[in-house]
């Protein structure tokens, strides 16, 4: 007689596996202490505690005495400048003080300045709009067209009891900004176009993309202005003039264009294929592939070229001096005219130079937020 063989509940028991005790790891933490940091920073190598002791030398060498010269031992008001030429002192900053007015403003009337400080905020206003993206729209146009024509009646006067005030008395900051924002707004477009033109199949909008390009990059922009200064009231009728203003802006948005084409058409090319191929198969045209598809990833690719030559254009204005302008860096040379505070001129150069790094350093700033902004829109 057969007998069937029940295992016994333990045996089976006995054939399951026990689960492998799992121990937690922590993950590795990094030191976050002042020494761990110095060492793996500053003297993780020989040749990086070198230059970290070059490097703190200087320091201790340059620092204090440029502390105490700017702010310690420094001369901040003063009508006349007797009270900087006492032994011991430091920076004299009341050459500030008493030219500062005239360094902003240059020549344009004493009792009027509160109009281009008017002027002034209002373009800060719209650029501080035009970089949020939450107003990237058509009503952005708007915003800057009343902030040009109420700059331009401010500047100019001579309605709603204004007094008229020519353009050849502007100066100092608010042409600077006037210069370097319009010239940016009307460049960046050319720019775009002649790229496209040195782009297009038809050869007369290549050939003259071209020529434009190429001639205006191999020249100095000094030169472009002296030409647009000489050379454009040759080609008028007589009788008809171009004020200096209108003729040095010209000069500065062609050669500004230039740069940016060549920027903008690195963009273009940089590009697959298969994004044109993509566009052709939806069956857009030609502007419509190109405002919609083509243009915004190019334009993102080269932002940091873009922005240097902002940067580049807004210092580069200081050179409408040769059509006879004033703008910020001028008037600083003609206050120094003025024998009393003219040993003073590091003072004024250094309060300059602050007000040049104030504006580009925010376009810097900008362009890596614009960056950031364009790539976290493109991944999601």
């Amino acid at each position: 007689m057969s007998t069937e063989y029940k295992p016994h509940p333990e045996d089976a028991l006995s054939h399951v596996e026990e689960p492998a005790t799992v121990y937690p790891v922590n993950p590795p933490t990094k030191s976050l202490d002042l020494l761990g940091w110095a060492r793996s920073n500053l003297f993780g190598s020989i040749p990086n505690t070198i230059l970290t002791l070059v490097a703190l030398f200087l320091l201790v060498e340059t620092l204090p005495p440029l502390i105490n010269w700017a702010f310690i031992s420094s001369v901040w008001s003063s009508a006349t400048p007797d009270a900087c030429r006492a032994d011991g002192v430091g920076a004299c900053w009341a050459v500030v003080q008493n030219k500062y007015r005239f360094i902003l403003f240059g020549l344009y009337p004493y009792e009027e300045q509160w109009r281009p400080v008017v002027s002034t905020l209002l373009y800060i206003f719209a650029v501080a709009v035009s970089c949020n993206p939450r107003f990237w729209s058509r009503r952005l146009l708007v915003v800057w067209a009343v902030v040009v024509f109420g700059s331009g009646i401010l500047m100019w006067g001579g309605i709603l009891g204004l007094p008229y005030v020519e353009n050849e008395k502007w100066g100092g900051l608010p042409l600077t900004l006037m210069l370097s924002v319009l010239g940016i707004a009307l460049a960046f477009p050319l720019g775009i176009l002649a790229a496209l033109g040195r782009r297009s199949d038809l050869p007369v909008i290549r050939s003259v993309s071209v020529v434009y390009i190429e001639l205006v990059r191999g020249v100095p922009l000094i030169s472009v202005l002296f030409m647009a200064s000489v050379m454009i009231p040759l080609f008028l009728p007589e009788g008809v003039t171009i004020n200096k203003l209108l003729r040095a802006f010209i000069g500065i948005v062609l050669f500004t264009g230039a740069y940016i084409a060549e920027a903008v058409r690195g963009g273009l090319q940089a590009l697959p294929r298969g994004q044109y191929e993509a566009a052709d198969a939806l069956g857009l045209g030609y502007w419509q592939k190109t405002r919609l598809i083509i243009l915004p990833q190019a334009i993102r690719l080269v932002i940091p070229p873009l922005v240097n030559q902002f940067i580049s254009m807004f210092k580069d204005t200081s050179l409408v001096f040769i059509v006879g302008l004033f703008d910020l860096l001028n008037t600083v040379k003609t206050a120094l005219t003025d024998p009393l505070w003219r040993p003073y001129y590091v003072e004024a150069y250094v309060f300059t130079a602050l007000i040049y790094f104030l504006f580009c350093y925010f376009m810097a700033r900008y362009s890596q937020y614009l960056e950031r902004h364009l790539n976290t829109g493109v991944r999601r």
